[in-house]
């Protein structure tokens, strides 16, 4: 087949597309070809779909005079760049560039179309054709850029998008050569949040898009919200399809609700029919947050929407310069190439003329005028003229220029020192997109208007933003003001402090007022300054002071509770091995090996000792014995134990005929190896965990933002787990063997207090886990210490009290015979 399929290539010199589609665009020729992806038209005719006949072209109309600015200023740059000898000499950059109609398919048509080449024909048998482009600038739309950068994120081709704001871009993994000149969105939600804190408004209202960008930023303005204890009064999503009813019932939302300040995540084209309610039904008194989507919209920059949306607080894009970019976008001309239409469409709108000799219908209307190209564009008055306020524009500016300095880097690369394997350099005829995406990653340079230019490693663009205040202008229309001087009283409100320079970040007023961790500079009083991680700010806000220290403490009276309770532990176990020493010679005490007994008792007095080292400020060795020490104290207590439970099973065993022998299997010498091996292990799990990533002290300021919990980290989940799992396996055992010894003869039988002992102590420690988890600061140190506590009192009662009782109160019962009576009655 691949035979044939050659042969036809020969025979015929060339091979084709077997597909084809419309897409408007623009197109100069290059060494190297640029990419771009703009929505300078709306898709509003949907082509009928039919099983029968080949779908039709989608038609788009409402042309955008600011994203055909954005999309000449990516000319501009181009040119700008050819003609600038020292930034890729020698190299002629070429474009390519289309329209996405606003629409994903458009777009995603598009970007195949520029990375696979858009020659229908190739004089070639291996069908190369001519080079694809190199990156692509854009696309605006989140959305559309998450879908197009999954798939050229495949091949490592670049992509730098202007307008693309969701923070799920910022996933290298998913998007590794996806970057951006524009901040992402979880930088524009703190900006937002820190607006709210300065000006005191906690119970605000949310709304957003019901796309990508909407939901990403809702979710994360809500999580920073928290973190401040703000609370949203209501969270309502925009729909997509203009619902009338949708957009009633979020009008009853917010008529309804106390809130007063509504946050705004959504582009403009979903806000419209929103505010054409707002106007119809005559709602004001509301404070609107604008972000960065609509900051600037000029849909809403009119008289009819100023008594509603004046005031309005917007996060806007970084405003740049580009000198000379009105001169080159004035000096436009139509050109007849049919890879150039979207200038002719451009001509034919802005001037309400068409080139075609028939006359056609525009808009409902007769369109008779034909279209010269010597119209002069310096005689109209529209957006694409106006570059008083380039954010986007800059944007895609400063993204072109990120592209070029990374292909000039690239070039500079000296053979045998280059980034690639073996010190390779690329091979500019055969250039692979994932090596440009490694210049791409390193670049650093700085704009003609002083902005500094570089990505982080997640491709992020620095963050940087404008807070504009709405304010209406003589004509009516409003305008975007910055904050200009404030004119300050004499005297301020306590809590606040006299402004008395330019700059400050949000708008005029009097006072300065700073919230919680917030100080104001006490001479130049313009800002509020949030003070380092360490410090928190003075009631009156003119200072930081050291936040307030907090752990478990010998002085606190938790501390102090917790302590006595260890150090009667102690004694109580100090007073029992008093006894058990000077009885040692009775049967109670040397029954069952009296040895394991005292053993049992030293590691009791250990577990309650080891309290000691979870009380105070932790130093690093006091972190890492702690739960050292406490791990292996239980082992040898639980270990004991178990060897305790096990000899009861073995005595009892050897007294019937067919297990004579079971007693020389669990004679001292055993038992004490056995105890010492289980306890062996326990060693080495906290050896390892101390040497692999070992517990140090940790300043903790995330339970509360005024306070610094002091704790220990315990720097291995894995290995607290093992040194816990290991112990509740223990006893697991030793309570398990207990259980099916409680019933032999009593004579033998210390397995019922043994049973007994175990309940107790993995009752203490199942409830411990969610308890230690809940807890914060202090207090999760403090469940620890109380389960420790809890489970060797336990243990010290339930097994030592019942013999302490007869060796002290009844004497009489401690006797050879009576042990040898009751074994005659129980048989």
């Amino acid at each position: 087949m691949a035979d044939r399929v050659r042969a036809l290539m020969a025979s015929s010199g060339t091979c084709k597309q077997q597909g084809h589609f419309t897409l408007n665009g623009m197109y100069q020729d290059g060494d190297f070809l640029i990419g771009g992806l703009f929505e300078v038209q709306y898709l509003k005719a949907f082509p009928e779909l039919s099983f029968r006949m080949e779908p039709k072209l989608p038609h788009c109309e409402l042309f955008y005079m600011t994203s055909f600015q954005q999309a000449r200023t990516m000319v501009f740059a181009i040119n700008e760049i050819n003609n600038n000898p020292s930034l890729l000499p020698n190299i002629t950059l070429g474009y390519q560039i289309f329209d996405n109609c606003l629409r994903l398919g458009v777009a995603f048509r598009g970007a195949i179309a520029l990375v696979s080449g858009t020659e229908e024909t190739v004089s070639d048998l291996n069908c190369k054709g001519p080079p694809p482009v190199i990156g692509i600038i854009g696309d605006p739309g989140s959305t559309h850029s998450i879908a197009i950068s999954s798939v050229l994120g495949l091949f490592r081709v670049p992509m730098i998008s202007f307008y693309a704001t969701c923070s799920c871009l910022s996933n290298r993994k998913k998007y590794p050569s996806f970057f951006r000149t524009i901040p992402s969105d979880a930088f524009q939600v703190q900006a937002m949040v820190q607006i709210l804190r300065h000006f005191g408004w906690t119970w605000v209202g949310l709304l957003y898009s019901d796309d990508d960008y909407g939901g990403y930023a809702a979710q994360a303005f809500q999580q920073e919200m928290q973190l401040f204890g703000f609370c949203a009064a209501f969270s309502k999503f925009l729909p997509h399809d203009n619902n009338l009813r949708d957009i009633q019932h979020i009008m009853k939302v917010i008529q309804s609700s106390t809130a007063r300040v509504v946050v705004v995540f959504a582009p403009s084209s979903f806000l419209i029919p929103l505010m054409d309610e707002v106007v119809l039904q005559n709602m004001t008194g509301r404070q609107w947050i604008a972000s960065e989507a609509w900051a600037t919209s000029p849909l809403f920059q009119t008289p009819r929407f100023h008594p509603f949306l004046g005031g309005t607080l917007s996060i806007a894009i970084r405003r740049g310069e580009i000198q000379g970019l009105r001169d080159f976008l004035l000096r436009l001309h139509p050109i007849t190439d049919q890879r150039n239409n979207m200038l002719r469409i451009f001509w034919e709108k802005i001037f309400g003329c068409s080139f075609e000799t028939e006359s056609k219908e525009t808009d409902r209307e007769q369109v008779k005028r034909v279209c010269t190209g010597l119209e002069d564009l310096s005689s109209t008055k529209t957006l694409y003229t106006d570059v008083s306020g380039l954010r986007a524009s800059y944007n895609v500016y400063k993204a072109v220029y990120a592209l070029a300095h990374a292909l000039h880097d690239l070039m500079q690369c000296q053979k045998g020192r280059g980034p690639f394997s073996g010190n390779s350099c690329a091979d500019m005829s055969n250039l692979k997109p994932w090596q440009l995406v490694h210049y791409l990653q390193k670049v650093n340079f700085t704009t003609g208007f002083g902005d500094h230019v570089s990505f982080d490693k997640n491709g992020d663009a620095v963050a940087i933003y404008d807070v504009l205040n709405w304010q209406p202008s003589s004509d009516g229309a409003m305008k975007f003001h910055k904050p200009p001087q404030s004119v300050c009283s004499d005297s301020c409100p306590p809590g606040t402090r006299r402004a008395t320079k330019k700059g400050l970040p949000v708008c005029c007023f009097d006072c300065l007022q700073c919230g919680d961790g917030e100080i104001s500079n006490t001479t130049d009083a313009t800002e509020c300054i949030m003070c380092p991680d360490e410090f928190w700010s003075s009631p009156n806000n003119v200072q930081c002071v050291p936040k307030e220290v907090e752990f478990l403490s010998y002085e606190d009276p938790l501390g102090i509770s917790l302590t006595t309770a260890s150090l009667l532990g102690t004694c109580f176990c100090a007073l029992v091995l008093v006894v058990f020493v000077y009885h040692r010679h009775t049967p109670i005490v040397r029954a069952n090996n009296s040895e394991l007994s005292f053993m049992l008792l030293l590691s009791l007095k250990l577990c309650f000792l080891c309290v000691l080292l979870f009380i105070g400020q932790p130093q690093l060795w006091t972190c890492q014995l702690r739960h050292a020490v406490f791990g292996i104290s239980f082992v040898l207590c639980i270990s004991s134990i178990l060897v305790k439970t096990m000899v009861v099973i073995a005595v009892f065993k050897s007294s019937r005929p067919e297990g004579k022998g079971a007693m020389k299997w669990f004679e001292a010498a055993q038992q004490r190896c056995t105890v010492l091996v289980l306890t062996a292990l326990q060693i080495v799990i906290c050896a390892v965990w101390l040497s692999t990533a070992s517990p140090t002290p940790y300043k903790n300021n995330q339970y509360t933002r005024s306070k610094i919990v002091y704790e220990c980290a315990i720097g291995s989940v894995a290995g607290f787990s093992m040194l816990l799992g290991y112990i509740g396996l223990l006893a697991a055992v030793s309570f398990l063997l207990a259980f099916l010894a409680r019933k032999l003869p009593d004579n033998f039988n210390e397995a019922k207090f043994i049973t007994f002992s175990m309940l107790i102590f993995c009752a203490v420690w199942i409830t411990f886990v969610p308890a230690y988890v809940s807890s914060p600061g202090k207090y999760a140190v403090a469940m620890e210490i109380f389960a420790i506590l809890a489970s060797s009192f336990g243990l010290l009662v339930a097994i030592f009290a019942p013999k302490c009782y007869i060796i002290l109160l009844h004497p009489e019962r401690n006797t050879k015979k009576a042990i040898m009576g009751r074994q005659t009655q129980n048989k």
